[in-house]
């Protein structure tokens, strides 16, 4: 990834997991808690794709592992967060961005589902059993609930965020842009080379013979060069 890109999620990444375990765990709500490093992992995902939302993920499941007060394996998060940040990251349309909020309000409700079926699976698999006590399904409507009412406060931000943090002026312009040579720059040269070769027949006609026709033959050599490169 990018330097600004790095630099922008791992902060992002850091000030979720604070708030995280300073307000939301603390907030003693019936059910799941509402996971904003997971909609943090979501909306970067959806901004810069499946390779760096996996990254992402992996990074800020691991460091949601390791702070306190983690009771869980190490990794398990780091799983989860990895598998639904590439998950996330595949849904980005090849334009760069959704035509509207349904897109990302459903990636959402998935990824909420989906991450929490997921770390139950882990942990039965390591044999942690805390979610048979506390009831998979009420975990799955409130995970689902509660990430989709923080969502609308927190994706679009951390998105146009995102958007803002990736238009590098160190990047290459894009093909047929003005400032990449393409045929937006061209058409102007290919416009002044008409008017060019107009005023050049004007003057090869007020000479006339042998001056009028070398003339006439170098305007013409000219307007065919810029007409050439125009249709490069």
């Amino acid at each position: 990834m990018r330097f600004n890109r790095t630099l922008l999620s791992v902060t992002l990444v850091v000030v979720a997991l604070v708030v995280q375990v300073t307000v939301l765990a603390r907030l003693q709500l019936p059910g799941a808690t509402p996971d904003l490093l997971l909609l943090t992992v979501l909306a970067l995902a959806l901004v810069y794709g499946h390779t760096s939302g996996a990254l992402i993920g992996f990074g800020a499941g691991l460091l949601a592992d390791l702070a306190p007060p983690a009771d869980h394996a190490v990794g398990r998060y780091a799983l989860v967060l990895c598998v639904v940040g590439y998950a996330a990251g595949l849904t980005k349309p090849e334009t760069g961005q959704h035509r509207s909020a349904t897109a990302p309000m459903l990636v959402v409700a998935a990824a909420a589902l989906s991450s929490t079926l997921l770390y139950a699976g882990v942990g039965a698999l390591v044999g942690d059993t805390a979610g048979r006590h506390v009831g998979l399904g009420g975990l799955l409507f409130t995970a689902t609930l509660y990430d989709l009412l923080l969502a609308p406060f927190t994706v679009p931000l951390i998105m146009a965020l995102a958007r803002r943090a990736d238009n590098d002026p160190l990047a290459e312009p894009a093909p047929g842009s003005a400032a990449s040579g393409g045929e937006g720059a061209f058409g102007l040269l290919g416009a002044g080379g008409g008017r060019f070769a107009k005023s050049g027949s004007r003057r090869n006609g007020g000479f006339g013979g042998r001056g009028g026709t070398l003339l006439g033959r170098q305007e013409r050599g000219r307007t065919g060069r810029i007409k050439g490169v125009k249709r490069l």
